[in-house]
């Protein structure tokens, strides 16, 4: 076995800085040329002379067949030429003058054309019918595997029986970017790592980035000297060469040394990138130098596509259907919030569910000093404090942590029952909150090596050398719940628009209510007045004959106690009339509507049959245009159009001839039906009075009536949601009109 080298003096203060797509320089496995568009040589890696006999320094400005002979640039020039992406391509496979052997790959980077040659032992092209059987038979065996670790497993042993690499690991980054190894595959002799994680400080941030561009990287011996280009600046722009695709890129020392330390000499790692971001690397180690043929690593890299499109595939699935157990339990909630009236006592209601939908343990409302709880909460003084604390700053719609005490110090006496808290402002303006708390989650990670064992001390110097332990180092973790799923958050935000939707209902019902309460009391009003007023008339008017029939109960005259009785009878049939209309006007609140098509033609009929016997000897002259086809309640608009129709005849009773009309307008979204006569009409200056309960604008005597007619037609014309209004010339007659608004049928 290896032993790992004497780690040498390294300046990791500046790791996250170092030129990594800029090193320079090459893995001496094989030589580097840049060239021109004419496929001129501008620059050639140090170690070209030992791989073709031609000097380094004696190749920029020199044709590329000078460089590796007529017959293999012979070989190159078609595929050079048909055009090149960034990501290398396979050109073929070439024999220098020399006799040595080399597979090629070309990119288009940097303003120049990359040729890379990588040694091989054979002649023959490139043999990519490894890919085949190594894809197949994945893709064979992926329908019987249900879970990621699974899949992960299967691609370890696959990736392991093509490069022969002595272990290899899928592992994946956590929110945090440490690594967890979830699967290995590896020979009996191999520490083991599986279960272990790696903390996210191996991999500086700019590594990552690379991993997402270049999407596979081989390091043959992790004791290479690197070639260094010749010259060192790109000449087309005068920099350091972006090398980012370039698969002999050289690599950091620090990265050498850290795999020297963990007595890996040679490795690979495929990227597995899941909707745009880097989910986790496959990682193949090796404890001796191992090459890896470009097909070979071709079929390795398929298969780390194929399986992060499994990775995403069973995640979307998974995140699917946990979105749904929780829309299906806000679904549930909802509609518990709609039963009675007090908002929060709803919320109360369905505290069940509440712990359900957030995966919580105990969950609280604050509404001003006011505090319900379920499950495991803290204290209402802890929760009132929580909460001044939520107001002060503001965290937006939704606020959420899994280490509460991080965040705010007082927390941190109620980790046992709320280490982890979502909190959900109900209101913007009042101290209203609805939170959900999760307990601490004490629990143990387990490092391939101490991850602190890096970080410098108070007054170190910042000469480094990468970690040198890799053996297994336990960690137990304090003062965290479990993580708050995306999904959770996202659901608990429209869970939020949601409550906000059906206060904003209730507040529009309250206003609504709050209107037709003073609609109502408006109508009391008059109704006490009906009752002390014109009803009292009649009343008084059956006392007052009735006390006459009693006086000339001795009278022989028949004539005078009929007169008597007769008003005592008409009397109480006003007062007879009073009472059913007061009826029939509050019916028409309280009875539900039962829209439908109506002709208008067919009810104006229905109506003047009603009036036949009333016009029965006039001259009235009806003047009914057509009428469209509306949606309404028939019997309620029955009695509104009589109402209006029997006013006009009444109110004509002067006139000979009357004249009567109705006609309607259609509008793009609403009907208006007007309903005009030349009778008495009325002073517009007491318009505002002429819908009221028992308001009349002509004397008794005048023209009879209790009033209530036109409150009748108001009131069924609003409950339709349309709106009525009059105009008149006093003693030139009046025009009632009423619009209803159009509607398709359900």
């Amino acid at each position: 076995m290896i032993q790992a080298a004497a780690a040498p003096v390294l300046d990791l203060s500046t790791c996250d800085k170092e030129p990594i797509r800029t090193p320079g320089s090459i893995q001496p496995h094989g030589f580097l040329l840049t060239l021109a568009a004419d496929l001129a040589v501008l620059q050639a890696s140090a170690n070209l002379g030992d791989w073709s006999g031609v000097a380094a320094d004696a190749a920029p400005g020199r044709p590329l067949a000078d460089v590796i002979g007529p017959a293999a640039a012979q070989r190159l020039v078609p595929e050079l030429a048909a055009g090149l992406g960034p990501r290398p391509l396979y050109v073929g496979t070439v024999t220098t003058d020399n006799g040595r052997h080399f597979d090629v790959l070309a990119h288009e980077w940097d303003g120049v054309t990359i040729a890379e040659f990588e040694a091989v032992d054979r002649a023959e092209p490139a043999d990519f019918r490894n890919l085949y059987p190594l894809i197949g038979d994945f893709l064979l065996k992926v329908n019987d595997t249900s879970s990621i670790e699974s899949l992960a497993r299967l691609a370890c042993r696959h990736v392991r029986s093509v490069t022969g690499f002595g272990r290899v690991l899928v592992y994946r980054f956590d929110a945090d970017g440490h690594g967890h190894v979830m699967a290995e595959a590896r020979d009996p002799g191999y520490h083991s790592y599986m279960g272990q994680h790696f903390p996210a400080s191996d991999i500086p941030a700019q590594a990552r980035e690379l991993y997402k561009l270049s999407r596979i990287r081989l390091i043959q011996d992790a004791t290479y000297s690197p070639a260094a280009l010749v010259p060192p600046l790109n000449p087309v722009t005068g920099k350091a060469n972006d090398l980012s695709f370039a698969a002999l890129r050289s690599v950091s020392p620090v990265h050498l040394q850290y795999m020297r330390n963990m007595n890996t000499l040679a490795s690979m790692s495929v990227s597995l990138m899941v909707k745009g971001k880097l989910w986790g690397l496959i990682s193949c180690h090796n404890e001796g130098p191992a090459a890896v043929a470009f097909d070979k690593r071709t079929a390795c890299e398929q298969l780390g596509q194929i399986l992060a499109l499994c990775i995403e595939s069973r995640e979307d699935a998974a995140e699917l259907q946990f979105r749904l157990e929780v829309r299906r339990t806000m679904v549930s909630m909802l509609a518990g919030l709609t039963q009675g009236s007090d908002f929060i006592e709803n919320l109360a209601n369905v505290f069940p569910d509440l712990l359900r939908f957030a995966r919580a343990s105990g969950v609280a409302i604050m509404v001003d000093e006011r505090i319900l709880t379920f499950g495991d909460t803290p204290e209402h003084d802890d929760i009132r404090a929580l909460a001044d604390w939520l107001a002060l700053h503001d965290h937006g719609d939704v606020f959420h942590t899994d280490k509460l005490s991080a965040l705010y110090a007082p927390a941190a006496r109620m980790t046992r029952n709320a280490s982890g808290l979502l909190a959900m402002p109900i209101s913007r303006i009042h101290k209203h909150y609805l939170l959900w708390f999760r307990p601490e989650y004490v629990h143990t990670i387990e490092w391939a090596g101490n991850p602190h064992a890096k970080e410098p001390t108070s007054g170190a110097p910042t000469q480094l050398s990468p970690r040198t332990s890799f053996a297994a180092w336990r960690e137990t973790i304090h003062g965290t719940s479990q993580p708050w799923h995306g999904g959770e958050i996202e659901l608990t935000l429209e869970f939020r628009t949601a409550l906000l939707g059906i206060a904003l209902e209730r507040a529009e019902q309250m206003a609504e209510l709050a209107e037709e309460l003073g609609r109502a009391n408006k109508e009391l009003e008059a109704f006490s007045y009906s009752v002390s007023h014109d009803l009292r008339a009649p009343l008084r008017h059956i006392v007052g004959f009735a006390d006459l029939l009693l006086e000339s109960a001795g009278s022989e005259d028949g004539q005078q106690r009929r007169r008597f009785l007769k008003n005592i009878k008409d009397a109480a049939r006003l007062a007879g009339k009073l009472v059913d209309d007061l009826l029939s006007f509050s019916q028409m609140g309280r009875a539900s509507l039962h829209p439908t098509t109506v002709d208008m033609n067919e009810l104006v009929a229905a109506c003047l049959d009603k009036l036949a016997l009333e016009t029965r000897g006039r001259n009235i002259e009806w003047d009914i245009g057509p009428l469209p086809t509306i949606w309404a309640d028939p019997t309620f608009l029955h009695l509104a159009l009589f109402n209006l129709l029997a006013n006009a005849v009444k109110f004509t009773g002067q006139r000979d001839p009357a004249v009567i009309r109705m006609a309607a307008e259609d509008h793009p979204h609403e009907t208006v039906f007007h309903v005009a006569d030349n009778g008495a009409g009325f002073n517009m200056d007491y318009v505002h009075k002429l819908f009221g309960v028992f308001q009349r604008l002509h004397r008794m005597e005048d023209f009879p009536g209790t009033g209530i007619g036109l409150a009748n037609v108001r009131r069924i014309v609003e409950r339709h949601n349309g709106r009525v209004w009059a105009r008149s010339v006093h003693g030139e007659g009046a025009t009632f009109s009423f619009a209803l608004p159009k509607q398709t049928n359900p």
